[in-house]
């Protein structure tokens, strides 16, 4: 049986790409997950690894689908050979396991985490750059503006959170918290 294994790590992404990939590939059946990729758990493929026999093929997109780490990229990849199950990334290819093939996935799970490493490091470091600005607010940005706010807190006055919430659309919540902040 061929397996296929598709994860994107946040909410608006989305793994259409790698289950058609993976269709194409021949997986016979795909498992896929919304979770980043420094989780531990991986609900999907756990069970995934679960139903694995001898002689099946396991089946990703790329290495940084299912592996966080050069160490946990080896040790899966080696208990999965040592099960008899192959295993095919389809950006390098099958992986053979032997002496070759297990250096090469070696070198590709440590460049693979290396990129990782420079992609948390740049944008640590465009964070750092960022907080110089006396303006930057760390997080979402503010959907309505202080005049907004302001209006809509004038106009409890004379009407409910409720009213002003449906007359504004500022959230009843939101009200209420800009209210508290004004109070103090």
């Amino acid at each position: 049986m061929i397996y296929g294994y598709a994860r994107v790590s946040t909410i608006g992404q989305d793994y259409e790409t790698q289950v058609e990939l993976l269709t194409a590939a021949g997986c016979e059946e795909i498992f896929h997950e919304k979770v980043t990729g420094s989780k531990m758990a991986r609900k999907q493929l756990d069970l995934l690894f679960s139903k694995l026999n001898e002689g099946d093929t396991f089946v990703v997109t790329r290495l940084d689908r299912f592996a966080r780490s050069t160490v946990e990229g080896l040790t899966t990849t080696k208990n999965l050979f040592e099960q008899g199950i192959k295993v095919h990334i389809l950006n390098l290819g099958l992986i053979e396991n032997t002496p070759t093939g297990r250096l090469i996935l070696a070198n590709f799970f440590a460049f693979a985490e290396f990129e990782r490493d420079m992609i948390l490091e740049r944008t640590a470091e465009g964070k750092k750059r960022a907080k110089l600005n006396p303006d930057f607010r760390e997080g979402r940005p503010k959907k309505f503006t202080k005049a907004q706010i302001d209006f809509a807190l004038g106009l409890l006055k004379e009407m409910s959170y409720t009213e002003v919430a449906k007359n504004t659309g500022i959230s009843k919540s939101t009200l209420i918290r800009a209210n508290r902040k004004r109070s103090k």
